[in-house]
Parts: C-alpha cells; sequence; structure tokens
C-alpha cells in the first residue's frame, strides 16, 4: 500500500482528536466577553504545530495538583480559532468556504500563532481570487497588511496598485473612508499614472464626503 493511500486515514484521525472529550490537557479561553469560548486540546499538538503557544505552555505548565494548563487568546474569535484548530490538527483549510472577511481574520490569527506557513498561502490565495473584492476594499487590506512585516505580498500589492491601478482605489466602495494619510501618499506618489484633474476630482469628493460627515456629527 502506498504512503499517499495512508494519509487520509492520517488526517482523519488526527482530525478526530480534536473533539476528544477524554484525554484533553489542556483548555483554551478565546475571544472576548460576552463571545467567549473554551476549546479543548492536546498539548503535544499544540507544542509542535503552532511556535507562539509553544512558548506559552512552556510558560504554563501542567500544575502537580492535576489542574488543567488553561490559557487565553482574546484576540482571536471563536469562529476563527474554530476554523484555525481544524487546520492545527489535520491540516484543512478550505478558504473556499468562508467569507471573504473570515479570511482576512484567519491570516491575522495564523500570524499571532506563528502558523508561518499559512501566512504566504493566504496572501497569495487572496491576491489570484480575491482581486477585486480587495480593490473594493482597499483600506482594510492596506490597514491589514501594513500593521505587520509578515504580510509582504500584500503590502506589494498594495503599493502596485497605488502606483499603477489608482482609479480602482478612487472608484472603490470605500473609497471616502480611507484615512487621510492614505489619500497622500497616494497623490504624491511620483509614478501615479493619472492625470492632475482627475486626482483633484477624487480628492475633492472624499473631501466633500468628510466635510458631511463632519457636520452630521457636530
Amino acid at each position: 500500500m502506498s504512503k499517499n493511500k495512508l494519509l487520509p486515514k492520517l488526517l482523519q484521525n488526527l482530525s478526530e482528536i480534536l473533539n476528544d472529550e477524554e484525554y484533553y490537557d489542556i483548555t483554551i479561553e478565546v475571544g472576548n466577553d460576552p463571545y467567549i469560548k473554551i476549546f479543548r486540546a492536546h498539548m503535544v499538538i499544540l507544542h509542535y504545530r503552532s511556535p507562539y503557544l509553544r512558548r506559552i505552555l512552556l510558560t504554563n505548565k501542567k500544575k502537580n495538583d492535576g489542574t488543567l494548563t488553561h490559557i487565553k487568546l482574546p484576540n482571536i474569535s471563536p469562529e476563527i480559532f474554530q476554523i484555525i484548530s481544524r487546520y492545527i490538527y489535520g491540516g484543512k483549510l478550505s478558504l473556499n468556504e468562508y467569507d471573504n472577511s473570515d479570511i482576512i481574520q484567519i491570516l491575522i490569527a495564523a500570524n499571532e500563532l506563528c502558523l508561518q506557513e499559512l501566512i504566504p498561502y493566504l496572501q497569495s490565495f487572496l491576491i489570484k481570487n480575491k482581486a477585486n473584492w480587495m480593490k473594493q476594499n482597499f483600506n482594510l487590506i492596506h490597514q491589514t497588511s501594513f500593521e505587520n512585516d509578515s504580510f509582504s505580498e500584500l503590502q506589494k500589492y498594495c503599493t502596485d496598485l497605488m502606483t499603477k491601478e489608482p482609479i480602482k482605489i478612487f472608484n472603490s466602495l470605500n473609497f471616502s473612508s480611507i484615512p487621510e494619510k492614505l489619500l497622500i501618499t497616494i497623490i504624491q506618489n511620483d509614478n501615479l499614472q493619472m492625470s492632475e484633474i482627475q486626482v483633484w476630482e477624487y480628492v475633492l469628493k472624499w473631501d466633500m464626503h468628510n466635510i458631511q460627515n463632519f457636520l452630521l456629527m457636530s
């Protein structure tokens, strides 16, 4: 029997361990009040799959009184952690099943947990399969990508789009909501491939929108 035929059974068994209710030896509290969920897990799997969790486990070893180790991950929602945990245990991650915003959150969670192999995979998936959505939600993509040096592929995507296709940013759904600093970065780009008249038309559009919002809030 070939190794390839044996592998699916191994992955199935590892995935089944995720739902084990008898041999778990750690609990993980995920999310923030009131959206908190407790997950049961296994130290040995977490130790080898996530360098971040490995560091936590090394400083929170099981107590001699039999009390289970309990760690908290407040920055990750229960829904996203459930997706991530399926990947940690069974290597399963069917991105076509999830909303685009969820994929962004999976990317952020993967970075926090130091799942280094996932970070380039998720970035490539977004760039190859979700380009139109990212152009329409450029502010979110730009903000996310430049919050962490690990997202270099998304950073390059954003920089290239600002330089080569700025019109698509200006025509995006949330253009009027992009931060002033980002708008200045775009229009000051020496390689901006738009006429000055076009640029200032969009700047005025952005300005009018934000003035109206300011008046409504005052």
